[in-house]
């Protein structure tokens, strides 16, 4: 059975689920299928903007990847309380609580083509920058939702108190993981699209980025045939072993 997520704006937006009008979280649903998310403090490598696509971020992205958007939210710095959409617009700058256009899964997509590219298949992380005055600030919630089924397919829903250890701009402090857009809730064509909510914001902008999971190294084609021959050929010693073994004791 589906449940209704708290509403976070009025019912009269319920109907507005385009672009440019106010959105709110309970026009989404939970599934069976929905999965709970997990925050770690992994501090994913790199410095952001130079290595890792974003989704939501207060400040320019220079070196992101051409095409990929992202919601460049305006962090004027007397706001304390976020909540904000991820967009696939490049260039877009959403307001609080504003629904942006969805990333295409499809094959051919361009999530899809980077997470290849990076050897990650279909999972990924979420990476998190937070810049603070050394007061913590509050993650409320995080949402991985299809914008064409308007379901949640993973979400994390704990507040959670995150100091940034390492402060500054571009320098990420945590991990969530559990991401998978080769799901069974999924379907060829749809939209994917994130949320983040946090409060106490009280220093720079927060970043929330795209980090590709490397999967398990396959063995190239010479290591299987290496692999093989010692199999065998451990097997074959034995057995020579145990003949000739046997023909002593005789």
């Amino acid at each position: 059975m589906r449940k209704l997520i708290l509403a976070t704006t009025s019912l009269i937006a319920l109907a507005a689920v385009i672009p440019a009008k106010a959105a709110t979280i309970d026009i989404f649903q939970t599934t069976g299928s929905t999965s709970q998310l997990d925050l770690t403090a992994v501090v994913p490598g790199g410095n952001q903007p130079k290595n890792n696509p974003c989704l939501i971020c207060g400040t320019t992205q220079p070196a992101q990847p051409t095409g990929f958007g992202y919601n460049n939210f305006d962090a004027t710095g007397n706001v304390n309380t976020y909540t904000m959409f991820s967009t696939a617009t490049v260039g877009g700058s959403l307001g609080q609580d504003v629904l942006g256009t969805g990333y295409a899964v499809g094959d051919g997509s361009l999530l899809r083509t980077y997470l290849a590219a990076q050897a990650s298949g279909t999972t990924f992380s979420v990476g998190i920058d937070v810049n603070d005055t050394n007061v913590a600030q509050t993650l409320e919630a995080f949402y991985f939702l299809n914008l064409t089924d308007k379901t949640i397919l993973a979400s994390y829903t704990t507040p959670t108190a995150l100091l940034a250890p390492n402060n500054g701009t571009g320098f990420p402090d945590y991990t969530l993981s559990g991401f998978d857009i080769n799901r069974g809730d999924i379907s060829l064509g749809d939209e994917v699209i994130f949320l983040a909510r946090w409060s106490g914001a009280n220093d720079g902008p927060e970043s929330f980025f795209l980090v590709a999971t490397p999967t398990a190294a396959v063995p190239e084609l010479s290591t299987w045939a290496m692999m093989i021959f010692g199999f065998f050929g451990v097997g074959f010693m034995a057995y020579r072993r145990n003949q000739t073994a046997g023909f002593r004791m005789v």
